[in-house]
């Protein structure tokens, strides 16, 4: 009979033996899964700038990610996510997706994440209502926009968050919004379609070098944040698509975007701040927005739409080297009676137009509200709108600018600005009503609410200092890659 203490001993050995062969074989199984699954290795190299580097890195791949346009990833895309957690606080994390068509539904990010894809990599959105799970309205709206519940999550999604990058070599991101543009045409929908990229409550993000398509709704929205770079973006939608806004910066502070190409059915950049009582009561307005070489093509909408959620207040807006073809209007400017909150400080400056219905249009009485109960003394304040630096041609009416009675809109300055007006160009190229301000050099003539100054030529203010955003920091990204695909 052996002694307690060689029992003991033994005992263990067995231990250590049983851990390690099972260690052993979770290796080789997994080794011959992404063999099995995946096909050959790949060796390569990826560089790219960002606002952060990560010290970890993983591949949709080594979560069973199949991306062979019919298989779903959802899971493949929470798994990997929730096990790249434990980087979080430990130099933070990357996962690359590489070249293939991943068909997923709603995912979650977390802090100090970077998704990359690769630029044959195509996101794209499930059409199975099952992979969507639904949030409660926006609290500064009140209800969805789509009805009076919920909303569907959008395809990429994180709330809480700081230091998030989404970004790629160009890859892409297909809403594959033709089955929610039904659902919403036929009035069949219970909950407010997704967006494509929201991040709400958050700091730090980057969403930068992609190519986004048909979007069920809005495609990128930030929503209660603040410091966001938004760069390289092409949106793509078609024209008589719903509600396909590019990017809404929404209650957000310290936003910039840039060297975007858009192509919607509605507002390529639309900025909002709340909805009525909503947003008046929540009180987060969207400040400090930079928008730069922006080219967008939206014939039933703006190239910059300010409102008409904008209860929180929209202050301090500054767009330049702007870009817009057979579209709407250039800037516009939609609000209401019972909105409240107020927009000043906006200045835009040095664009260019090409076959145009309005160039400028502000209104006053843009009806859509939440619901009955919003107060009919929350008058909004507009006040401190530059324009300057313009030309346009083929243009069908130069501006539209109706105040609210009683209420003007008020602070009103447009400089240096040539519009050349269409073959069938209305008689009067301006309308105005319950607006004051000033212009000096503008073609053609202005109505009489805002008069020339004649030769005292004068430039509508357009701010010379940097905002934080301006300043922030980009890195210099390197990492070996090397996966089964």
């Amino acid at each position: 009979m052996l002694p307690i203490f060689m029992k003991n001993h033994m005992r263990a050995q067995v231990i250590k033996l049983v851990i390690v062969a099972v260690l052993v074989l979770n290796i080789v199984n997994g080794v011959e899964s992404r063999r099995r699954h995946k096909g050959r290795n790949v060796e390569s190299s990826l560089e790219y700038s960002a606002i952060s580097c990560r010290a970890h890195s993983a591949v949709l791949t080594e979560f069973g990610g199949v991306g062979d346009g019919t298989t779903s990833n959802t899971k493949a895309f929470r798994d990997a996510i929730t096990n790249l957690t434990q980087y979080s606080s430990n130099g933070g994390s990357q996962l690359f997706v590489p070249a293939g068509k991943w068909l997923t539904g709603s995912f979650s990010l977390i802090s100090h994440f970077t998704l990359f894809l690769h630029k044959d990599a195509v996101l794209l959105a499930s059409q199975d209502i099952n992979e969507w799970p639904v949030l409660k309205p926006l609290p500064s709206y009140g209800r969805g926009r789509d009805a009076a519940g919920g909303r569907f999550t959008s395809l990429i999604f994180g709330t809480n968050l700081t230091d998030v990058v989404v970004t790629g070599e160009n890859g892409t991101i297909d809403g594959q919004g033709s089955f929610w543009w039904q659902q919403f045409h036929k009035g069949k929908l219970k909950y407010t379609r997704p967006y494509l990229i929201e991040l709400m409550f958050s700091e730090n993000i980057q969403i930068s070098n992609l190519t986004l398509l048909n979007s069920p709704s809005w495609n990128v929205h930030p929503v209660y944040s603040s410091n966001i770079l938004i760069q390289g973006i092409t949106i793509i939608a078609p024209i008589s698509s719903p509600n396909t806004d590019g990017i809404n910066p929404d209650s957000c502070t310290n936003t910039r975007i840039e060297d975007c190409y858009i192509v919607s059915g509605d507002d390529c950049v639309a900025v909002k701040s709340g909805w009525d009582e909503y947003g008046i009561a929540f009180g987060m307005p969207t400040k400090q927005l930079v928008i730069r070489r922006l080219t967008c093509i939206s014939p039933y909408s703006a190239v910059i739409a300010l409102g008409s959620e904008m209860s929180g207040g929209i202050q301090d807006v500054r767009a330049e080297d702007l870009v817009a073809i057979h579209t709407e209007s250039g800037v516009r400017i939609k609000t209401a009676v019972g909105r409240g909150g107020f927009v000043k400080d906006i200045y835009v400056r040095r664009m260019t137009m090409h076959t145009m219905k309005w160039a400028f249009w502000m209104t006053g009485n843009y009806k859509a509200h939440a619901d009955n109960h919003y107060d009919p003394n929350a008058i909004p304040e507009i006040k401190g709108i530059n324009y300057r630096d313009m030309v346009a041609d083929n243009v069908s009416m130069a501006a539209r600018l109706e105040g609210i009675s009683g209420d003007p809109f008020t602070g009103i300055c447009i400089s240096n600005v040539t519009l050349g007006m269409a073959a069938k160009a209305k008689k009067q190229p301006w309308t105005c009503t319950d607006v004051a301000g000033i212009t000096s050099g503008v073609t053609p003539t202005p109505c009489g609410l805002l008069p020339d100054r004649g030769e005292k030529k004068m430039a509508c203010d357009f701010p010379s200092d940097d905002l934080p955003i301006d300043l922030v920091e980009i890195k210099r990204c390197s990492y070996k890659m090397n996966y089964y695909v």
